[in-house]
């Protein structure tokens, strides 16, 4: 104690000049330093962004504050009697969420500003923003967290296709195959079954994700050294159910979609109810983020299809025992790919002695996208969103033995092969041994070498020779006919389907105007999703399913994608339009 007071007098100058200050306090003031340092890195992507030539137009950072969103307003999913959608309606239902996914993973992967708006969401959503229990928020707002979320945002894009991908393949089965035996039907059952409730818990979770950083931000908190199995951190409600819903009926509405013991029947019911509140408080509907409404409909879509479904095929409830042989590896897969790749990597050095980053699991080989995504806006730059796809391609071949696209074809096909050998052993459960990771990314190897020509469907670099993204003429064109249609109509499909970056917007009730003066029935169906039903005279019978946008103006990606669906199912493009 005595030589810790002589050791006191030579720090006092030092103390009183405010130079040495207790530890306490210098926690705070490198808090502040760490805040600040997170502001200029935002500022400083700001500037880049307005002082850039050669960026990509961001068209969709346009946003009327004072367009009124009708989105949530029409979200609204009635009880259905069992018998009016058949098994061949659920089906096409099913095609068509599974064509949308596909068509937003191949802009996602071709188009940089959808590139980019997917990252920044993914960038300033990470769980790690949640403050703990203390209000302490870990410094992910820095750059060694950008690759992590490319790595996430390309990912998420693929497993959501593959998942409806699956669901559909179960259908089609269960239509044939199973149709004819009891043994096989109850297998397939029960494999859609915990199939669906997978997807379900998967947007569920992309719904809390968006809302603990979002509009309920503060009613949540980060939980100290707790981390899902993908690494990202454990995130808990703290807040009274009951005292929220007087105070705030909207909030409480979406916060019971987030909560874990929420079933999609019980869902059902937490969305007529929101659906009934934005109806009667047309004011309320503008204090949801954007992004909160895209992953609400998401959410809307897997409840809405279950609720279709389960009367339908007399669907089992789900069960922890049997019929996981998907959802299982599904999750394994999403471990090794995404834990894999999240290690916090970068150039910025920040020291913060009682945050928790060192719990999160760091493997040294890792994926750094610094230099093509640096900040994250750089993505918009010519050839850098397809230099950071062609370096992550290649870390997911080195790390696990072939491309994340063929990683999730092959889970589908294995997961068939399971299902007929359970059938073949007569309710036999098989149980697959899992394998050494170093055995399976040898087979993988092995196998890469196999392969045919063509790519996967989900291939994030496609070859510059055969575009993936551009149908040929004669598949995508049922007709080359061309249609007459007033100037009103003629300018929203000249902005529909213009090539040029500086993309216009198009106002949500115009382009409904636009198709119906084309003999389209636009018909909702639940939420905000409405069908576009082609006219007999058009000789197409498919049926186009699109949501209506949070602020009624559809622009930027959004944009993108529609004109891509359209140009699919129908093969329209400007030349298919004159004015009458």
């Amino acid at each position: 104690m005595r030589g810790a007071v002589n050791e006191l007098p030579p720090l006092l100058s030092a103390i009183h000049a405010g130079l040495c200050v207790p530890q306490s306090r210098g926690e705070l003031i490198l808090l502040g330093q760490l805040y600040l340092t997170q502001c200029l890195f935002i500022l400083i992507d700001d500037i880049l962004d307005e002082g850039s030539r050669t960026r990509f137009n961001k068209e969709m950072s346009k946003k009327s504050d004072k367009a009124a969103s009708e989105a949530l307003a029409k979200l609204a999913i009635q009880d259905r009697p069992p018998a009016e959608d058949s098994l061949s309606d659920l089906m096409a239902s099913a095609q068509e969420q599974k064509t949308a996914l596909d068509e937003y993973f191949s802009l996602l992967c071709a188009e940089p500003v959808v590139l980019d708006h997917a990252v920044n969401i993914w960038f300033f959503t990470q769980p790690e923003l949640v403050p703990d229990e203390q209000g302490r928020r870990l410094p992910s707002l820095t750059d060694r967290y950008i690759s992590g979320a490319v790595l996430e945002a390309i990912h998420s894009a693929v497993q959501g296709a593959a998942v409806w991908d699956y669901i559909c393949r179960l259908l089609a089965l269960l239509k044939t195959q199973a149709a004819l035996d009891e043994v096989y039907r109850a297998i397939s059952l029960q494999e859609i079954a915990n199939v669906c409730h997978l997807e379900f818990a998967r947007a569920q979770a992309l719904f809390k994700r968006h809302i603990q950083t979002g509009t309920g931000a503060k009613f949540f908190k980060r939980q100290s050294g707790a981390h899902d199995r993908a690494g990202n951190a454990g995130v808990s409600m703290k807040c009274n159910m009951k005292k929220l819903a007087k105070a705030d009926a909207q909030l409480h509405y979406m916060m019971r979609l987030c909560q874990a013991e929420t079933t999609p029947q019980d869902a059902v019911n937490w969305l007529r109810k929101l659906a009934g509140f934005n109806e009667s408080h047309p004011t309320a509907r503008e204090r949801i983020e954007e992004r909160e409404a895209d992953a609400l409909n998401d959410l809307a879509v897997i409840v809405g299809f279950i609720q279709d479904l389960s009367p339908a095929i007399s669907m089992p409830p789900v069960s922890r025992k049997k019929g996981q042989m998907f959802v299982s590896r599904l999750q394994d897969l999403e471990a090794e790919v995404v834990l894999r790749g999240r290690r916090r990597t970068g150039r910025t050095t920040v020291y913060w002695n009682h945050l928790e980053s060192a719990a999160v699991v760091q493997p040294k080989d890792q994926v750094d996208l610094l230099d093509f995504a640096l900040p994250i806006d750089n993505l918009l730059e010519p050839g850098m969103s397809e230099g950071a796809l062609k370096k992550l391609d290649q870390f997911v071949i080195d790390k696990v033995g072939t491309k994340m696209g063929f990683l999730y074809e092959d889970l589908v096909h294995e997961r068939f092969a399971v299902l007929e050998n359970q059938y073949q052993l007569a309710k036999a459960k098989i149980q697959e041994q899992a394998k050494p990771r170093e055995e399976r990314v040898k087979q993988r190897r092995q196998k890469e070498k196999t392969r045919p020509a063509h790519s996967s469907v989900y291939e994030i670099t496609p070859a510059a020779a055969a575009p993936a993204v551009e149908a040929p003429a004669e598949e995508s064109a049922p007709s080359l006919r061309t249609f007459e249609v007033s100037a009103s109509a003629a300018e929203v499909i000249l902005t529909l389907f213009d090539k040029t970056q500086s993309r216009g917007a198009v106002n949500w009730a115009d382009f409904v105007a636009a198709m119906v003066g084309l003999g389209f029935s636009v018909l909702p169906k639940f939420g905000s999703v409405y069908a576009l039903l082609p006219p007999e005279s058009m000789g197409v019978k498919q049926s186009v399913t699109v949501h209506q946008p949070h602020k009624s103006r559809i622009e930027g990606h959004r944009l993108l994608i529609l004109s891509r669906r359209l140009k699919r199912t129908y093969g329209w493009g400007v030349k298919t339009f004159v004015v009458a």
